[in-house]
Order: C-alpha cells, then structure tokens, then sequence
C-alpha cells in the first residue's frame, strides 16, 4: 500500500460529555458526594477478563472503603458474578442518555479486555471524562495515553493493572485532571470531525486521479 492515511474512529462527544454527571444517581448507588465510584461498561462474559477487574476492585477497595463498582451491561457471565459479588451494584444494560449519565457519574473506569477490535467504551469513557485503566490494546493504544489520561497498562501485566487502579482510587485531584485531559483528547473525534476528514481524503484522491488524467492525455 502507498500513502496510506490513518482516519480515527469517531466517539459521539455530544451524547459522551462529563456534563451528564448526575449526583442523584450516584446518591442511589450508595456513594456520597466525595465517594468513588469505578465503573464497568460492556458485555458481562468470560472473554471480557472480568475477573482482573473483580480482584483490582478488591484491591482499592481495601484502600478506599467508600468505592462501589458499577456494572452496566449483560451476559452470560453475569449470574455468576452476582452470586460471587451482591455488594456490586448491577446496572443492566443502558443505552442513549441513560448510557451517558452512568458513564459521566462514574470516577475511574476498569477495562481488562484483551480481546477487542477496539473497544468503543474506552474512548466513550474518556469522552465521558472519566480517567480510564485499560490494556494498551485497541483504542487505549490508540488513544490512552499513560499518565495523562488514566493509566495504559502492557498487556497481561496484571499486577500493573491492580496497581495502576489502586493508585488511582487514591489520587482525587490527578484522578480527575486526567479525567478532564482524556475529554480534550478525544474531542476531535466527534462525528462531524471523522466525516470531514473523510471528505478530504477522498477528495484529495479524486484531485491526484484528475492530475493523473491530464498528464496522460497530454502525454
């Protein structure tokens, strides 16, 4: 391939806006108003390794006792991981704005997967302004920058998975700093944006396809 061009996926930054915080939904999942709450969207099922995410939610919450995990989403695995873990607060699936205030209202999002082509909640997350731990796979590789925006973490490096989500629940202030970067980066991935980019691109090939036209004529 010659003059290949990287176009970005989009991320609807509208619907994704750390304004759909809502404190009264967070008041019914138990938190208070300087709570944590570390949030989970996305299929509940083995190939998503939730289990990570079980065992550093346990791990901060040793350290943060006021933390509650928010799941939003189903699957097959997620009997399962009511039965092993009641306390957690099981959200279902949500979509449009509803989708968008769970996402905005939570502090810091957990994503284990390995497993993705992408993984639209990871760039959904940090449109929502939420500081994010995730594998540097997919659109955290692509987007996720360590130490700006959350932390992104060498793939099946567990314990720097735990870690990173321990030493977030306990930085507020850098927790949401990088929460406000990770909005900002993803920002010029809006739709309207990736259409226009688009447009360039093509019109740029139909302008060196006309070049090329001529020249042969005149050749």
């Amino acid at each position: 391939f010659r003059n290949p061009v990287h176009l970005p996926r989009a991320v609807d930054t509208r619907r994704f806006d750390p304004a759909y915080r809502d404190p009264e939904l967070r008041a019914r999942w138990g938190l208070k108003p300087d709570g944590l709450a570390v949030v989970y969207v996305g299929r509940v099922a083995a190939e998503k390794n939730l289990d990570l995410a079980v065992r550093a939610f346990r791990a901060l919450e040793a350290l943060r006792p006021d933390a509650r995990f928010i799941w939003v989403g189903d699957g097959p695995a997620l009997a399962q991981l009511r039965e092993a873990n009641p306390d957690f607060i099981y959200c279902g699936t949500r979509r449009g704005d509803d989708l968008a205030r769970h996402f905005a209202s939570g502090d810091l999002f957990l994503f284990p997967s390995l497993s993705e082509t992408f993984g639209n909640v990871t760039i959904e997350a940090m449109s929502s302004g939420v500081a994010t731990v995730a594998y540097r796979y997919g659109a955290a590789a692509e987007h996720l920058r360590h130490g700006q925006h959350g932390a992104a973490i060498a793939p099946h490096d567990e314990a720097a998975f735990i870690d990173a989500a321990c030493r977030l629940s306990l930085e507020d202030e850098s927790r949401q700093w990088m929460g406000a970067n990770a909005r900002q980066a993803v920002e010029p991935l809006r739709p309207a944006q990736v259409a226009a980019d688009f447009d360039a691109v093509l019109e740029g090939i139909a302008r060196r396809r006309s070049h090329a036209d001529v020249h042969a004529a005149l050749a």
